[in-house]
């Protein structure tokens, strides 16, 4: 029973060759073909037809559509008779390499883009040849590096907030990954927090607080190679949003603005005085006067200055800076005589009273000399009562007598000067 068995599967598979060694075959070696962008490439096809001649071969080679759903795009279709048909989309890039003895029928592209990561078919048509594998496909992958990715926060990076941080290269092939790598304020890598994830360039964070501010970096590889993007992150308090940020810069920018027009005010009156103190001191140089008109650097601000000036006699221009220094010396010399006069009135008056003390002095030691001449009166007198037995030793106990009052004051005294007496 066994022995039937194998016997009857040997059968069959013997009959499968035969039938397909005497059927078309078209077949591709390579399920995929990757090659870099800007390359020529050639995507190899081979055919074995029933019969070794053929008078019609036909070959043609379609690319996958670039949208699902429409029909495939046609590259180009060849005939044994040596007509060959290429696309408009592929006109100048594309053409076949064939020999039909040898059952060759390989594609050759030049300049490859993006545009050509896609999956092509070869396929062969040979009359009364219909069976077998008629065509055969593969996939070219078109190796692109990753352009320069775009680093992004989705989010208000405040504190307690949720927020994520977005990586994307616009071009690569094929397509790139990306990884994320965060790095705290002193530039050191740290691991992620314990809710972080991070899929397909989409870094999540969750409960921002001052410790998620840093530097991230963003790495997007391919096999061609590597490229990166950064971006830090600051977190704020609440409290310091854009518009409280805003209104703080406004502010600043109003004091700077107040502080430069009260500078400009002080440098214009500053100009205004010095201004003044120049025409009070003598016509600044450069400066003419025509007729009480000033002439600078030689223009003359009125042309006809009195009656009778005319195109002939041109008004006479004066140089009055002399005339302003001359007064203004005059105008010196006048105050140093009002100066001087009121200086020697004062030592006038200096003088008279210098006179006047000393004449108080000299009554002053007269008054002296006569309290000397009292005293010594009085000694005298109360000696020549006593001498005289006591004649007046009670007279201050008896009642005043006119005839027991002491002498007169001597008629040489002299008399007391009054206070209110004026030199």
């Amino acid at each position: 029973m066994m022995a039937l068995q194998k016997g009857t599967f040997a059968g069959v598979l013997l009959c499968v060759v035969v039938s397909m060694t005497v059927a078309l075959q078209v077949s591709i070696p390579q399920r995929s073909y990757e090659f870099a962008r800007g390359d020529n490439i050639t995507i190899p096809c081979s055919f074995k037809p029933k019969n070794p001649v053929n008078t019609l071969v036909v070959i043609s080679w379609l690319a996958e559509a670039d949208k699902p759903g429409e029909p495939e795009v046609s590259v180009l279709t060849s005939y044994s008779t040596g007509v060959l048909d290429i696309s408009d989309r592929y006109e100048g890039r594309a053409s076949l390499e064939q020999d039909l003895a040898k059952g060759v029928a390989n594609l050759k592209l030049s300049s490859i883009g993006l545009q050509d990561n896609r999956q092509f078919e070869c396929r062969v048509a040979i009359p009364k040849d219909d069976k077998g594998q008629l065509a055969d496909t593969t996939r070219l992958v078109v190796l692109v590096a990753p352009s320069v990715p775009v680093c992004k926060i989705d989010g208000k990076a405040e504190y307690f907030q949720n927020i994520n941080l977005t990586c994307q290269s616009e071009e690569g092939s094929p397509l790139p990954t990306y990884k994320w790598q965060g790095y705290d304020v002193r530039n050191t890598p740290r691991a992620p927090a314990p809710r972080t994830t991070d899929k397909d360039g989409v870094l999540s964070l969750f409960n921002l607080t001052m410790e998620s501010s840093g530097y991230y970096v963003c790495t997007s590889t391919n096999k061609i190679r590597s490229a990166k993007c950064n971006l830090t992150l600051s977190v704020m308090p609440p409290s310091m949003t854009l518009g409280s940020t805003a209104g703080i810069i406004g502010g600043v920018v109003v004091g700077v603005l107040v502080l430069l027009i009260v500078l400009i005010y002080c440098c214009c009156c500053r100009k205004k005085k010095e201004k003044a103190e120049e025409y009070v001191m003598g016509v600044p140089e450069g400066e003419e006067f025509h007729d009480d008109k000033p002439v600078v650097n030689g223009e003359v601000r009125q042309t006809r200055s009195k009656e009778g000036d005319d195109e002939d006699h041109p008004p006479k221009i004066v140089d009055r800076r002399d005339q302003y220094k001359e007064r203004s010396e005059t105008d010196y010399d006048d105050r140093r005589s009002d100066y001087d006069d009121r200086r020697s009135d004062y030592d006038d008056r200096r003088e008279r009273h210098d006179d006047r003390r000393e004449r108080h002095d000299d009554r002053r030691d007269q008054d002296d000399r006569y309290s000397d001449r009292r005293d010594r009166y009085d000694r005298d007198r109360v000696y020549d009562e006593r001498s005289d037995g006591g004649r007046y030793s009670d007279r201050y106990d008896e009642p005043y007598d006119d005839r027991d009052r002491p002498p007169s004051v001597p008629a040489n005294k002299p008399a007391k000067p009054s206070k209110n007496r004026i030199d």
